[in-house]
């Protein structure tokens, strides 16, 4: 089966993250975390010595979600 290259751009998940941008651009950080408070906890992952915390960015379930299906 022959594979042909598309751009990232063109792609059904880009268009649906950039949807989600959209919706959620306006959204404080602070209102992130009054609606999760463990969202410190929970927004963290640490690999081989690595330590990574995006609980600081205005990232949310769904943007993980679609982060994911464009992986």
């Amino acid at each position: 089966m022959m594979q042909t290259n598309q751009p990232l751009t063109g792609l059904r998940a880009w268009k649906a993250l950039g949807h989600h941008f959209e919706t959620i651009r306006q959204i404080h950080l602070r209102d992130l975390f009054a609606k999760d408070p463990k969202r410190g906890e929970r927004m963290t992952a640490e690999a081989a010595g690595i330590f990574l915390d995006y609980s600081k960015n205005r990232v949310t379930d769904t943007t993980l979600e679609l982060l994911v299906q464009l992986a």
